[in-house]
C-alpha cells in the first residue's frame, strides 16, 4: 500500500512564488496513510523548507492542522530567496525523530520566493529572434510553459508543446525572445528569484488585450496569473505594429491606457508597473510608404506618451537594435532591448540608481529671425545624463509639417546638451508639427545621450509653438 504524507495542494516543482514584503505564501494541504495495524500513534504532518544547495532549513519543521480522518493543511510563510525544497513526513510516535525517523512525505524541489513578470504583447515580445547568441539558462530564473509546469527558464518562452491554452498557440516555432537576459539582470541586483508568466502572441492586436474589444488574450492573462497565486510584479510589454493602421492608430494611447486599467483592476494591483517596448521598425513597406509611416508615428507617438501620462508605465527605445528579418528584432538586438527593460525596472519598480531613462522630447519652439527671414525649430530632449551626439549629423531623422504640407529641412544641429536646432526652408503657414524618426524604417544612425548611449524616442506630430 502507499503510505506516508500526500501532497494535493501547493507549489509545483521550479515555480517562484510571488513575495510580498519579502515573504511568498506557500498554502500546502493533503492526505497522510499508514498501516494502522502497525503504527498506532499519535499522528502528526509536520513540512519544512530547506536551501536547497545545502540542506540548510529556512523553515523548520512545523506542525500542521490535522483535519478530519486523515487530512492535513499548513501555510508557510517563506522569506525571499531560494532556491528551495520543501518537505514533509508522519510523526507516528512523539519520540520518533523528525525527518530520519519520522514516516515518508512528498517533496518539492526547485522553488523560489520573488517575483513574477507577465510576458504580454505580439511577436517580439514572445520572441522570434532567429540566429545564435550566447544567452545560457540559470538557476533562479524559471517560467510558466504553456504546458502548465513551471521550468527552468530557456528559449523560446512560447513553445506551445502541449500547451493547455490554445489561444494564444505560435503558428510557427518561436525563437530568442528578450526576457531571459531581463530575468538574470534582475536576479543579479535583486539577489533573488524571477519568475516568468509568458502570455503574448505574435500578430496579436491590442484589441486581443482589451476586455472593451475582443478581450481573448486578456482573459487568458488574468487566468494563467491566477492559476500561479494572482499576484506579480510587473508586465513587459512589446506590442503595435498589428495597430499602425487608420482604423487603430489613432485610438491606440486611449485603448491602452484602458487596458492598463483594466489589468490593474482585474489583477488588484492600483499602480502595477509595465515596462513597455517602443516600435522597432518594418522594412518592407512595398506600397504607399506616406501612409504607413503616419500610422507607425501615430502608434509611436502613443507609445511615448503612455508612459508620460500614465503612472508606473515607462518606456524603453528599440528602433537602433539589430533584426533579424523584416520585423522582428534579432537576439543580439533582444539583448539589448532586455539590458534596457531591466535597468528601467531597477529605477522604476525596484527604486535602484540607474541612468535608464533615453532622451524624450520635452518641447518645441518655433523661431523666426526677421533681420535674416530664417526659420527654425529648437528642440529640447528631457533625460539627457551627458550631452546629445549626432552618429551621422545627415542622417534624415526630423519631419516638419504645417497647414500646407511637407516643409523641408536645410540641415540640423546640435546646439547646446540637450538642444536640437532644424533650419527651416521657408515659412511656416498655420499649426507647425515636428516628427523624430516616426517613419516605418526611420534612419538607423540615431540622435544619442553620451552618457547612456540610450538614443533619443521616436515622437510624431508634436506641435512646435512661437517664441514668446
Amino acid at each position: 500500500m502507499s503510505f506516508g504524507v500526500f501532497l494535493e495542494k501547493g507549489p509545483l516543482a521550479w515555480e517562484i512564488i510571488q513575495q510580498e514584503d519579502g515573504r511568498g505564501k506557500l498554502a500546502l494541504s493533503g492526505t497522510w496513510e499508514v498501516d494502522r495495524a502497525v503504527f498506532i500513534g499519535p499522528f502528526q504532518v509536520f513540512a519544512r523548507v530547506v536551501h536547497e544547495h545545502n540542506g540548510r532549513d529556512v523553515l523548520s519543521w512545523t506542525p500542521c492542522e490535522m483535519v478530519g480522518e486523515n487530512g492535513w493543511r499548513v501555510t508557510l510563510h517563506v522569506p525571499t530567496g531560494g532556491l528551495y525544497r520543501l518537505e514533509t513526513c508522519l510523526q507516528h510516535d512523539q519520540n520518533a525523530l523528525l525527518g530520519s525517523g519520522a514516516i515518508r512525505g512528498d517533496m518539492i524541489h526547485h522553488i523560489g520566493v520573488g517575483d513574477l513578470w507577465i510576458i504580454a504583447g505580439q511577436s517580439n515580445a514572445a520572441g522570434y529572434g532567429r540566429g545564435t547568441v550566447e544567452d545560457s539558462p540559470i538557476l533562479g530564473v524559471h517560467l510558466l510553459r504553456n504546458n502548465g509546469l513551471w521550468d527552468l527558464a530557456t528559449h523560446p518562452f512560447n513553445d506551445s508543446t502541449a500547451t493547455i491554452h490554445e489561444v494564444n498557440m505560435e503558428w510557427v516555432n518561436p525563437a530568442h525572445s528578450p526576457w531571459l537576459h531581463f530575468g538574470k539582470l534582475l536576479q543579479n541586483e535583486l539577489h533573488y528569484p524571477i519568475g516568468f508568466v509568458q502570455t503574448a502572441l505574435g500578430g496579436s492586436a491590442l484589441r486581443a488585450w482589451n476586455p472593451d474589444e475582443e478581450g481573448h488574450l486578456f482573459r487568458n492573462m488574468i487566468e494563467t496569473v491566477q492559476r500561479c497565486g494572482g499576484k506579480v510584479a510587473g508586465v513587459v510589454w512589446n506590442q503595435g505594429s498589428s495597430d499602425c493602421n487608420s482604423e487603430s492608430a489613432d485610438t491606440y494611447l486611449e485603448r491602452f491606457t484602458k487596458v492598463v486599467q483594466y489589468w490593474r483592476k482585474e489583477l488588484n494591483i492600483a499602480e502595477l508597473p509595465f515596462v513597455t517596448v517602443q516600435l522597432n521598425r518594418f522594412t518592407n513597406i512595398q506600397e504607399d510608404k506616406e501612409h504607413h509611416d503616419k500610422q507607425w508615428g501615430k502608434v509611436r507617438e502613443a507609445q511615448r506618451q503612455a508612459a508620460l501620462s500614465i503612472p508606473s508605465v515607462s518606456v524603453i527605445p528599440s528602433l537602433d537594435c539589430p533584426m533579424s528579418d523584416d520585423i522582428h528584432n534579432s537576439p543580439a538586438g533582444n539583448l539589448i532591448i532586455g539590458s534596457r527593460a531591466a535597468n528601467i525596472a531597477l529605477q522604476v519598480v525596484y527604486g535602484l540608481q540607474r541612468q535608464a531613462y533615453p532622451p524624450n522630447l520635452e518641447y518645441a519652439i518655433y523661431i523666426q529671425e526677421h533681420e535674416s527671414d530664417s526659420h527654425a525649430i529648437k528642440l529640447r530632449f528631457k533625460h539627457v545624463s551627458e550631452r546629445l551626439f549626432a552618429i551621422n549629423p545627415q542622417a534624415d531623422l526630423f519631419g516638419i509639417e504645417d497647414e500646407e504640407g511637407a516643409i523641408l529641412l536645410n540641415g540640423w544641429t546640435i546646439i547646446s546638451s540637450n538642444e536640437v536646432l532644424l533650419k527651416l526652408t521657408r515659412k511656416p503657414s498655420g499649426k507647425l508639427s515636428v516628427h523624430g524618426a516616426y517613419q516605418t524604417n526611420p534612419a538607423s544612425q540615431m540622435l544619442i545621450d553620451t552618457g547612456t548611449y540610450l538614443p533619443m524616442l521616436a515622437f510624431y506630430n508634436v506641435e512646435a509653438v512661437a517664441e514668446i
